[in-house]
């Protein structure tokens, strides 16, 4: 699938191109409304093109940017990105203080410059134990979220750091506090319903589509909990993050538009078994 990242092409046009496929996806009314991403491969562009590692995370940036403007466009209210995991501590002091360094000035960046922000009503989310980052990056990330907390059009989450297990821990203890401080814990207090409610993600559009890229078959500790719903979709990319465009992101959303279109109400199998199934029980 060719990419405007690879392929040059007219600003003029691409900006008609990407009115134009956002207008005709949004008609469509099968726009995910929940979309995350893993974006994977920035290192491994950065040993590809032989430049710093910090210049391949920096590239990987600029994707996501293009990334999230088709995205908001073409309807999508809420996007998911796993930008730091708490396991990248195991890192090298180097390439963390790199990346922390890096998130810094993102962050400033959409703050003080907030294009995409401004224009899609966006609001910021950070997700995870911040109390690990840095002080200045911790005050730069509420400063974000406080400058964006009136947006109502679209959320923007930002993973960082995170784990998909370390959201699990999160939302029992919390469900099991609200329901000591109600009185006597019951059982029946502590169900899917409750973990649910308790969630980052809580009130947010579910997860409708995950995309990784970089050629690897896993979730990476990513959105654990949300990615079991049914109907959840999942695309793993050969390319690496600094690789993914828009345009490869247009064919995702063609195809999920297109499946949503005509699947069955019994779309599997596994989820509720089939005719013959039910017929014997």
């Amino acid at each position: 699938m060719f990419d405007s990242n690879t392929i040059p092409l007219n600003s003029q046009l691409l900006e008609y191109l990407k009115n134009t496929f956002s207008r005709t996806i949004r008609a469509s009314g099968k726009v995910p409304q929940h979309v995350a991403f893993i974006m994977d491969g920035n290192r491994r562009y950065a040993r590809r093109h032989n430049i710093e590692v910090r210049e391949g995370h920096s590239a990987g940036f600029v994707s996501m940017n293009k990334v999230l403007e088709l995205c908001y466009a073409s309807g999508v209210k809420t996007a998911t990105v796993f930008a730091f995991s708490v396991e990248n501590f195991k890192r090298s002091a180097f390439e963390i203080n790199s990346l922390m360094e890096l998130a810094k000035e993102r962050v400033i960046q959409i703050t003080e410059h907030g294009e995409l922000a401004s224009k899609y009503g966006i609001r910021i989310c950070i997700i995870g134990d911040r109390s690990l980052l840095p002080t200045d990056l911790q005050e730069e990330m509420e400063r974000a979220e406080k400058i964006t907390e009136k947006n109502t059009r679209a959320v923007l989450n930002v993973c960082i750091p995170y784990t998909g297990r370390g959201e699990i821990l999160h939302s029992i203890k919390s469900t099991v506090a609200d329901a000591q401080n109600d009185g006597l814990l019951q059982d029946n207090e502590v169900n899917d319903t409750a973990l649910d409610a308790h969630m980052y993600t809580a009130h947010l559009p579910s997860l409708d589509l995950l995309i990784r890229t970089s050629g690897v078959s896993r979730l990476s500790d990513f959105l654990l909990w949300q990615v079991c719903q049914k109907g959840v979709i999942i695309e793993l990319l050969d390319c690496l993050w600094p690789e993914f465009g828009p345009f490869t992101m247009a064919w995702i959303l063609l195809k999920f538009a297109f499946r949503k279109s005509f699947e069955s109400q019994d779309d599997s199998d596994f989820d509720e078994g089939n005719d013959d199934d039910k017929k014997e029980r």
